[in-house]
Protein backbone atom coordinates (compact mmCIF):
# COMPACT_ATOMS: atom_id res chain seq x y z
CA UNK A 1 0.00 0.00 0.00
CA UNK A 2 1.68 3.19 -1.19
CA UNK A 3 0.98 6.21 0.99
CA UNK A 4 1.79 9.74 -0.06
CA UNK A 5 4.08 11.49 2.41
CA UNK A 6 2.67 14.21 4.62
CA UNK A 7 5.14 16.69 3.16
CA UNK A 8 3.92 15.98 -0.38
CA UNK A 9 0.26 16.21 0.67
CA UNK A 10 0.87 19.44 2.54
CA UNK A 11 2.73 20.94 -0.41
CA UNK A 12 0.00 19.89 -2.84
CA UNK A 13 -2.68 21.49 -0.69
CA UNK A 14 -0.75 24.72 -0.20
CA UNK A 15 -0.26 25.06 -3.95
CA UNK A 16 -3.67 23.81 -5.01
CA UNK A 17 -6.00 25.46 -2.51
CA UNK A 18 -8.73 27.36 -4.33
CA UNK A 19 -8.57 30.73 -2.58
CA UNK A 20 -11.77 31.99 -4.20
CA UNK A 21 -13.78 29.56 -2.07
CA UNK A 22 -14.02 29.74 1.71
CA UNK A 23 -16.54 29.37 4.50
CA UNK A 24 -19.63 27.21 4.61
CA UNK A 25 -22.10 28.87 2.24
CA UNK A 26 -20.93 27.96 -1.26
CA UNK A 27 -23.33 28.76 -4.11
CA UNK A 28 -23.34 28.30 -7.87
CA UNK A 29 -22.30 31.90 -8.46
CA UNK A 30 -19.08 31.22 -6.52
CA UNK A 31 -18.05 28.19 -8.56
CA UNK A 32 -19.01 29.18 -12.10
CA UNK A 33 -16.10 31.65 -12.60
CA UNK A 34 -13.67 28.99 -11.36
CA UNK A 35 -15.08 26.46 -13.83
CA UNK A 36 -14.34 28.88 -16.66
CA UNK A 37 -10.68 28.92 -15.63
CA UNK A 38 -10.53 25.13 -15.73
CA UNK A 39 -11.77 24.95 -19.32
CA UNK A 40 -8.22 25.68 -20.46
CA UNK A 41 -6.85 22.35 -19.19
CA UNK A 42 -9.80 20.02 -18.72
CA UNK A 43 -13.21 19.23 -20.12
CA UNK A 44 -15.96 21.27 -18.45
CA UNK A 45 -19.53 20.55 -19.55
CA UNK A 46 -23.01 21.43 -18.44
CA UNK A 47 -24.71 18.07 -17.99
CA UNK A 48 -28.18 19.23 -16.96
CA UNK A 49 -30.34 21.56 -14.92
CA UNK A 50 -31.73 21.58 -11.40
CA UNK A 51 -35.45 21.76 -10.60
CA UNK A 52 -35.20 25.57 -10.70
CA UNK A 53 -33.22 25.47 -13.95
CA UNK A 54 -29.82 26.21 -12.49
CA UNK A 55 -27.01 24.55 -14.49
CA UNK A 56 -25.24 21.46 -13.17
CA UNK A 57 -21.67 20.94 -14.34
CA UNK A 58 -19.21 18.09 -14.71
CA UNK A 59 -15.45 18.32 -15.06
CA UNK A 60 -13.51 15.52 -16.76
CA UNK A 61 -9.75 15.22 -16.43
CA UNK A 62 -7.20 12.44 -16.97
CA UNK A 63 -6.62 9.83 -19.66
CA UNK A 64 -6.52 6.61 -17.63
CA UNK A 65 -8.70 3.54 -17.95
CA UNK A 66 -9.70 3.58 -14.27
CA UNK A 67 -12.80 5.75 -14.01
CA UNK A 68 -13.62 7.65 -10.81
CA UNK A 69 -16.86 9.58 -10.28
CA UNK A 70 -16.95 12.23 -7.54
CA UNK A 71 -19.89 14.40 -6.55
CA UNK A 72 -20.46 16.98 -3.82
CA UNK A 73 -23.26 19.12 -2.42
CA UNK A 74 -26.11 16.75 -3.10
CA UNK A 75 -27.09 18.36 0.20
CA UNK A 76 -26.94 22.08 -0.51
CA UNK A 77 -25.68 23.04 2.94
CA UNK A 78 -22.76 20.57 2.90
CA UNK A 79 -19.96 22.36 1.09
CA UNK A 80 -16.64 21.17 2.55
CA UNK A 81 -16.33 18.52 -0.16
CA UNK A 82 -16.99 21.16 -2.81
CA UNK A 83 -14.06 23.23 -1.59
CA UNK A 84 -11.91 20.11 -1.48
CA UNK A 85 -12.75 19.02 -5.05
CA UNK A 86 -11.77 22.41 -6.41
CA UNK A 87 -8.50 22.09 -4.50
CA UNK A 88 -8.12 18.70 -6.19
CA UNK A 89 -8.91 20.20 -9.61
CA UNK A 90 -6.28 22.88 -9.13
CA UNK A 91 -3.80 20.19 -8.15
CA UNK A 92 -4.41 17.76 -11.01
CA UNK A 93 -4.72 20.60 -13.52
CA UNK A 94 -1.55 22.49 -12.75
CA UNK A 95 0.79 20.31 -10.68
CA UNK A 96 3.58 18.21 -12.24
CA UNK A 97 4.42 16.20 -9.10
CA UNK A 98 4.98 12.50 -10.04
CA UNK A 99 2.06 11.24 -7.96
CA UNK A 100 -0.30 13.58 -9.81
CA UNK A 101 1.09 12.51 -13.18
CA UNK A 102 0.47 8.91 -12.12
CA UNK A 103 -3.15 9.75 -11.26
CA UNK A 104 -3.76 11.43 -14.62
CA UNK A 105 -2.14 8.59 -16.55
CA UNK A 106 -3.97 5.78 -14.78
CA UNK A 107 -7.32 7.43 -14.04
CA UNK A 108 -10.03 9.55 -15.60
CA UNK A 109 -11.85 11.71 -13.07
CA UNK A 110 -15.46 12.81 -13.51
CA UNK A 111 -16.38 15.46 -10.93
CA UNK A 112 -19.80 17.00 -10.27
CA UNK A 113 -18.92 19.76 -7.79
CA UNK A 114 -22.49 20.85 -7.02
CA UNK A 115 -25.33 18.41 -7.64
CA UNK A 116 -27.94 20.48 -5.79
CA UNK A 117 -27.45 24.16 -6.73
CA UNK A 118 -31.00 25.05 -5.64
CA UNK A 119 -30.37 23.80 -2.13
CA UNK A 120 -26.97 25.48 -2.12
CA UNK A 121 -28.54 28.82 -3.02
CA UNK A 122 -30.70 28.89 0.11
CA UNK A 123 -28.43 26.73 2.31
CA UNK A 124 -30.76 23.77 2.76
CA UNK A 125 -30.22 20.03 2.77
CA UNK A 126 -33.07 19.32 0.33
CA UNK A 127 -33.66 20.37 -3.27
CA UNK A 128 -36.23 22.92 -4.47
CA UNK A 129 -39.04 20.36 -4.12
CA UNK A 130 -38.00 19.46 -0.55
CA UNK A 131 -36.53 16.13 -1.64
CA UNK A 132 -33.47 14.72 0.09
CA UNK A 133 -31.42 13.56 -2.89
CA UNK A 134 -29.55 11.11 -0.68
CA UNK A 135 -32.81 9.25 -0.07
CA UNK A 136 -34.06 9.44 -3.65
CA UNK A 137 -31.76 6.96 -5.37
CA UNK A 138 -34.52 4.39 -6.02
CA UNK A 139 -37.59 6.48 -6.84
CA UNK A 140 -35.58 9.25 -8.53
CA UNK A 141 -38.40 11.75 -8.27
CA UNK A 142 -35.94 14.68 -8.44
CA UNK A 143 -34.34 15.89 -11.67
CA UNK A 144 -30.97 15.90 -9.92
CA UNK A 145 -31.36 12.24 -8.89
CA UNK A 146 -32.19 11.22 -12.46
CA UNK A 147 -29.16 13.14 -13.69
CA UNK A 148 -26.74 11.50 -11.24
CA UNK A 149 -28.01 8.03 -12.17
CA UNK A 150 -27.64 8.85 -15.86
CA UNK A 151 -24.04 9.95 -15.34
CA UNK A 152 -23.33 6.83 -13.28
CA UNK A 153 -24.63 4.56 -16.01
CA UNK A 154 -22.82 6.47 -18.75
CA UNK A 155 -19.44 6.65 -16.97
CA UNK A 156 -19.66 3.20 -15.32
CA UNK A 157 -17.01 4.16 -12.76
CA UNK A 158 -14.72 1.75 -10.97
CA UNK A 159 -15.04 3.85 -7.81
CA UNK A 160 -17.28 6.68 -6.64
CA UNK A 161 -16.66 9.28 -3.93
CA UNK A 162 -19.85 10.62 -2.31
CA UNK A 163 -18.95 13.79 -0.37
CA UNK A 164 -20.95 15.08 2.59
CA UNK A 165 -20.68 17.12 5.79
CA UNK A 166 -21.70 15.84 9.20
CA UNK A 167 -22.85 17.86 12.18
CA UNK A 168 -20.70 18.93 15.13
CA UNK A 169 -22.53 16.43 17.37
CA UNK A 170 -20.36 13.53 16.20
CA UNK A 171 -17.33 12.24 18.05
CA UNK A 172 -15.10 9.18 17.79
CA UNK A 173 -15.91 6.27 20.07
CA UNK A 174 -13.20 5.64 22.67
CA UNK A 175 -11.65 9.10 22.35
CA UNK A 176 -12.40 12.65 23.39
CA UNK A 177 -12.03 13.92 19.85
CA UNK A 178 -14.67 15.20 17.44
CA UNK A 179 -15.05 13.19 14.25
CA UNK A 180 -13.16 15.44 11.84
CA UNK A 181 -13.44 12.97 8.97
CA UNK A 182 -15.64 9.90 8.85
CA UNK A 183 -15.81 7.13 6.26
CA UNK A 184 -18.32 4.51 5.17
CA UNK A 185 -18.27 1.55 2.83
CA UNK A 186 -22.05 1.29 2.32
CA UNK A 187 -23.91 -1.98 2.67
CA UNK A 188 -25.57 -3.56 -0.34
CA UNK A 189 -28.41 -5.25 1.53
CA UNK A 190 -29.85 -5.66 5.00
CA UNK A 191 -27.44 -8.38 6.21
CA UNK A 192 -24.45 -6.05 5.55
CA UNK A 193 -22.61 -8.88 3.82
CA UNK A 194 -18.95 -8.32 3.01
CA UNK A 195 -19.25 -8.56 -0.76
CA UNK A 196 -16.32 -8.17 -3.14
CA UNK A 197 -17.36 -4.59 -3.86
CA UNK A 198 -17.60 -3.62 -0.20
CA UNK A 199 -14.17 -5.13 0.50
CA UNK A 200 -12.67 -3.13 -2.38
CA UNK A 201 -14.30 0.03 -1.05
CA UNK A 202 -12.97 -0.69 2.45
CA UNK A 203 -9.50 -1.21 1.01
CA UNK A 204 -9.41 2.34 -0.36
CA UNK A 205 -10.72 3.72 2.93
CA UNK A 206 -7.94 1.92 4.80
CA UNK A 207 -5.35 3.80 2.72
CA UNK A 208 -7.02 7.16 3.38
CA UNK A 209 -7.31 6.43 7.09
CA UNK A 210 -3.63 5.47 7.35
CA UNK A 211 -2.65 8.93 6.12
CA UNK A 212 -5.10 10.80 8.34
CA UNK A 213 -4.13 8.89 11.49
CA UNK A 214 -0.68 10.45 11.19
CA UNK A 215 -2.08 13.97 11.59
CA UNK A 216 -5.45 13.66 13.34
CA UNK A 217 -5.12 10.47 15.39
CA UNK A 218 -8.34 9.37 17.08
CA UNK A 219 -10.34 11.94 15.10
CA UNK A 220 -11.41 9.66 12.23
CA UNK A 221 -14.67 7.78 12.56
CA UNK A 222 -16.52 4.99 10.81
CA UNK A 223 -20.15 5.62 9.96
CA UNK A 224 -22.78 3.02 10.74
CA UNK A 225 -23.26 0.58 7.87
CA UNK A 226 -26.94 0.01 8.53
CA UNK A 227 -28.55 -0.60 5.15
CA UNK A 228 -30.65 2.27 3.81
CA UNK A 229 -32.38 0.92 0.69
CA UNK A 230 -33.16 4.35 -0.78
CA UNK A 231 -29.77 5.94 -0.04
CA UNK A 232 -27.41 6.82 -2.87
CA UNK A 233 -24.32 5.03 -1.62
CA UNK A 234 -26.18 1.85 -0.68
CA UNK A 235 -28.00 1.80 -4.02
CA UNK A 236 -24.88 2.43 -6.11
CA UNK A 237 -22.97 -0.21 -4.16
CA UNK A 238 -25.82 -2.66 -4.79
CA UNK A 239 -25.69 -1.83 -8.51
CA UNK A 240 -22.01 -2.80 -8.57
CA UNK A 241 -20.36 0.62 -8.35
CA UNK A 242 -17.95 0.84 -5.41
CA UNK A 243 -18.94 3.95 -3.48
CA UNK A 244 -16.89 5.61 -0.75
CA UNK A 245 -18.69 8.01 1.58
CA UNK A 246 -16.60 10.81 3.09
CA UNK A 247 -18.22 12.88 5.83
CA UNK A 248 -16.40 16.11 6.69
CA UNK A 249 -16.87 16.97 10.35
CA UNK A 250 -15.64 19.31 13.05
CA UNK A 251 -12.06 20.21 13.92
CA UNK A 252 -11.57 22.25 17.12
CA UNK A 253 -12.46 25.93 16.58
CA UNK A 254 -13.02 25.32 12.88
CA UNK A 255 -16.68 26.11 12.32
CA UNK A 256 -15.86 27.37 8.82
CA UNK A 257 -14.44 23.91 8.01
CA UNK A 258 -11.21 25.25 6.55
CA UNK A 259 -8.95 22.87 8.49
CA UNK A 260 -11.33 19.98 7.79
CA UNK A 261 -11.21 20.98 4.12
CA UNK A 262 -7.48 20.28 4.11
CA UNK A 263 -7.94 16.77 5.52
CA UNK A 264 -10.80 16.14 3.12
CA UNK A 265 -8.42 17.05 0.29
CA UNK A 266 -5.71 14.77 1.71
CA UNK A 267 -8.18 11.88 1.91
CA UNK A 268 -9.34 12.42 -1.67
CA UNK A 269 -5.84 12.67 -3.14
CA UNK A 270 -4.64 9.61 -1.22
CA UNK A 271 -7.75 7.64 -2.17
CA UNK A 272 -7.42 8.50 -5.85
CA UNK A 273 -3.67 7.80 -5.79
CA UNK A 274 -4.33 4.42 -4.15
CA UNK A 275 -6.74 3.53 -6.96
CA UNK A 276 -4.20 4.74 -9.54
CA UNK A 277 -1.37 2.61 -8.15
CA UNK A 278 -3.26 -0.64 -7.48
CA UNK A 279 -5.09 -3.22 -9.53
CA UNK A 280 -6.03 -5.47 -6.61
CA UNK A 281 -8.05 -4.17 -3.65
CA UNK A 282 -8.26 -7.16 -1.34
CA UNK A 283 -6.95 -6.15 2.11
CA UNK A 284 -9.86 -4.71 4.04
CA UNK A 285 -9.71 -5.95 7.65
CA UNK A 286 -8.17 -2.74 9.03
CA UNK A 287 -11.35 -0.91 8.03
CA UNK A 288 -12.98 -2.36 11.14
CA UNK A 289 -10.23 -0.88 13.33
CA UNK A 290 -11.61 2.58 12.60
CA UNK A 291 -13.72 3.50 15.65
CA UNK A 292 -17.42 4.14 15.33
CA UNK A 293 -18.92 7.56 14.84
CA UNK A 294 -21.05 8.41 17.90
CA UNK A 295 -23.31 11.30 18.90
CA UNK A 296 -21.59 12.55 22.04
CA UNK A 297 -20.84 16.26 21.46
CA UNK A 298 -22.61 19.56 21.97
CA UNK A 299 -21.25 22.88 20.78
CA UNK A 300 -21.39 24.45 24.25
CA UNK A 301 -22.06 23.01 27.71
CA UNK A 302 -22.54 25.09 30.86
CA UNK A 303 -21.56 22.87 33.78
CA UNK A 304 -22.41 23.42 37.46
CA UNK A 305 -20.12 21.04 39.38
CA UNK A 306 -20.48 22.63 42.83
CA UNK A 307 -24.26 23.13 42.85
CA UNK A 308 -27.36 21.06 42.24
CA UNK A 309 -28.10 22.85 38.99
CA UNK A 310 -28.31 20.66 35.91
CA UNK A 311 -25.91 21.10 33.04
CA UNK A 312 -27.18 23.08 30.07
CA UNK A 313 -26.25 22.19 26.47
CA UNK A 314 -26.36 24.46 23.44
CA UNK A 315 -26.07 23.77 19.73
CA UNK A 316 -25.46 26.19 16.88
CA UNK A 317 -28.30 26.47 14.39
CA UNK A 318 -27.13 27.62 10.98
CA UNK A 319 -29.40 30.28 9.47
CA UNK A 320 -29.36 32.70 6.57
CA UNK A 321 -30.15 36.18 7.94
CA UNK A 322 -29.82 39.31 5.79
CA UNK A 323 -27.97 37.27 3.15
CA UNK A 324 -25.38 36.12 5.69
CA UNK A 325 -24.78 32.69 7.20
CA UNK A 326 -25.22 33.06 10.95
CA UNK A 327 -24.47 30.55 13.72
CA UNK A 328 -27.29 31.02 16.22
CA UNK A 329 -26.72 29.33 19.61
CA UNK A 330 -29.81 27.47 20.83
CA UNK A 331 -30.46 25.67 24.11
CA UNK A 332 -31.15 22.00 23.33
CA UNK A 333 -30.81 20.09 26.62
CA UNK A 334 -30.73 20.53 30.40
CA UNK A 335 -29.73 17.45 32.36
CA UNK A 336 -26.83 15.60 33.89
CA UNK A 337 -24.49 15.67 30.89
CA UNK A 338 -21.39 14.04 32.38
CA UNK A 339 -21.24 11.51 29.55
CA UNK A 340 -21.26 14.24 26.88
CA UNK A 341 -18.40 16.33 25.54
CA UNK A 342 -18.48 19.87 24.21
CA UNK A 343 -16.48 21.96 21.78
CA UNK A 344 -16.64 24.82 24.29
CA UNK A 345 -17.20 24.33 27.99
CA UNK A 346 -18.14 26.92 30.60
CA UNK A 347 -17.78 25.85 34.23
CA UNK A 348 -20.11 27.88 36.42
CA UNK A 349 -19.34 28.04 40.15
CA UNK A 350 -22.71 29.53 40.98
Amino acid sequence: MQLLSLSILNDLFDKGKETALSGRWIRLKEIEPILLNHQKKMEVAQIGFSEQQRPIYQIKVGIGKKKILIWSQMHGNESTGTKAVFDVLNTVGFESEPSIEKILTECTLYIIPMLNPDGAEVYTRVNANQIDLNRDAVDRTAIESKLLRSILETVQPDFCFNLHDQRTIFGVEGSHQPATISFLAPSEEVTRALTVGRKQTMNVIVAMNKVLQQVIPNAVGRYTDEFYPTATGDTFQKLGYNTILIEAGHFPNDYEREVTRKYNFWALIQGIYHIATNDVFEEFEEYFNIPNNIKNFYDVIHRYPTTKKKDVAFQYEEKIIDNQLVFDLQKVAQDDLKTYLSHHEIVCDC
